[in-house]
């Protein structure tokens, strides 16, 4: 944001410190606002963060972002990121342990599309009539500008642009779930489709896959914290704000032409200076659900857009500690989930070869992952570490020295067809929301965050 005179020395509230609401206040600083973050629990970052676990330091979630997130990568270098020292970047691949029950599809460092056209002759595990679907889908797709007329299911895309089932099961289901966390036969295909344009129909750089090797907190919301302290804004972690107050004064006067009519106190109960102090501006960068309940709470004769009810799917990490000595051939692997095998993992990391600390730590996701979780921790914890003895075939895989289960029951908003996101903008003067969960071309990840934080930072 450039210095604008329509945001400098405007007192702005950004209510929740996740990565929407950091954006939103560095964005606010860059603009010479004066900004208040604040964020209920005691570390920032919101559902991408650390956690200190039995004395271990783990993200709260394993990710992996794309080239393509040039919002979210672009904050990142503005508080002072170096991403070539925070990343591990790999060229875009889905490769499994083993040929077979798997593939392995590498994307060369060639020019797009060249890069993709290679790495389709050179994949191992595809059949000539695989590979032909392949080329199929993404030249019509490419014809159809990534867009379709009516949205569905990504199953009935996939059925529908005659997708071979060995490469649903191991290419177009793993990256649907891995993109959206929303199972295919109810995931959106038009978000899947904005997702495949921006990577696989891009420059051969914006498919690239990037592994941070720092942890969640040091990639992003600290240094956010910093520079919105050094831009002379305030940020302060384990406050709950309860109610959100119109100035009675001003909003009366609501249909001049002075967009700063209205203003805005936070209810804070346990802080009463907090509560006294008047915003000319706010942005809810909290859950959606919480947003919902912050806004009911405002009394005012303003029409406020009621936000939509959102389901949500849940993402379990599972870490697995073994010898030091430990080491995969590569940085992470693909995984064939079959949950009748109890193979519930999709995708491992070696964590050993991101962080030097972290030797022998494999990290195993389970996407939308409401039915491992009811196996309990343990049973879930054992059943992967077998799974991967199995896949690998390392038998002792089997037995970690200790293991550890994250799961976010609300990690993301289901990403079904059709569905009416919200928008920044919500009907209230001065009054804006964030998340990953508002209108836009993303699902719910980093980069969705990101833009909607940026954006709601711009409507102030």
């Amino acid at each position: 944001m450039a210095k604008n005179k329509s945001v400098a020395g405007k007192r702005i509230a950004v209510i929740g410190a996740g990565w929407a609401g950091c954006a939103a206040a560095v964005e606010l600083s860059r603009g010479q606002a004066q900004v208040t973050l604040l964020e209920a629990s005691r570390t920032l970052g919101g559902r991408a963060r650390k956690v200190a676990i039995q004395e271990h330091t783990l993200d709260n979630g394993q990710h992996i972002l794309l080239g393509a997130y040039d919002a979210a990568l672009t904050m990142m270098r503005q508080v002072g990121i170096p991403l070539d020292q925070a990343f591990l970047r790999l060229p875009l691949q889905m490769v499994y342990p083993s040929l077979d029950e798997g593939m392995e599809f590498i994307a060369p460092q060639l020019p797009a599309p060249l890069h993709l056209l290679v790495a389709l002759l050179r994949a191992k595990g595809l059949s000539r009539q695989d590979k032909m679907a392949l080329a199929r889908f993404s030249t019509t797709a490419r014809w159809m500008g990534w867009q379709l007329h009516q949205d569905c299911s990504v199953s009935e895309l996939l059925e529908r642009f005659d997708q071979t089932p060995v490469l649903c099961q191991l290419m177009w289901v793993p990256l649907c779930i891995a993109a959206l966390n929303t199972p295919p036969e109810r995931a959106s295909a038009q978000v899947f489709l904005h997702v495949l344009r921006d990577s696989l129909g891009a420059g051969r750089a914006a498919s690239d896959m990037l592994i941070p090797k720092w942890d969640l907190s040091a990639l992003f919301p600290e240094k956010a914290q910093k520079f919105i302290e050094n831009a002379g804004g305030n940020v302060r972690s384990g406050v709950n704000i309860k109610r959100l107050i119109a100035n009675a004064a001003n909003a009366a006067n609501r249909n001049t032409t002075d967009n700063n009519t209205v203003k805005w106190r936070l209810g804070c109960d346990s802080d009463e200076v907090l509560s006294n102090q008047e915003f000319d501006a706010v942005i809810i960068a909290t859950g959606a659900e919480q947003a919902g309940r912050l806004l009911n709470t405002v009394a005012t004769e303003q029409k406020i857009t009621p936000l939509p009810a959102l389901g949500y799917e849940s993402i379990t990490t599972c870490y697995l500690q073994y010898s030091p000595e430990l080491r995969l051939s590569r940085p992470f692997f693909a995984l064939r989930d079959r949950p009748e095998l109890q193979h519930w993992g999709q995708f491992v990391f070696d964590r050993g070869q991101l962080h030097k600390e972290q030797a022998g730590l494999l990290a195993v996701v389970v996407s939308a992952s409401d039915q491992a979780t009811d196996l309990g921790n343990e049973a879930l914890g054992n059943a992967i570490a077998l799974q991967l003895a199995t896949m690998f075939k390392m038998p002792e895989l089997e037995k970690p020295r200790w293991q550890q289960i994250i799961s976010e029951k609300r990690a993301t908003f289901s990403c079904t067809p059709s569905l009416q996101r919200p928008d920044n903008q919500i009907g209230l003067e001065n009054c804006f929301i964030a998340g990953d969960y508002t209108k836009g071309d993303y699902p719910a990840t980093l980069e969705a965050a990101v833009r909607s934080g940026i954006a709601a930072a711009r409507l102030c």
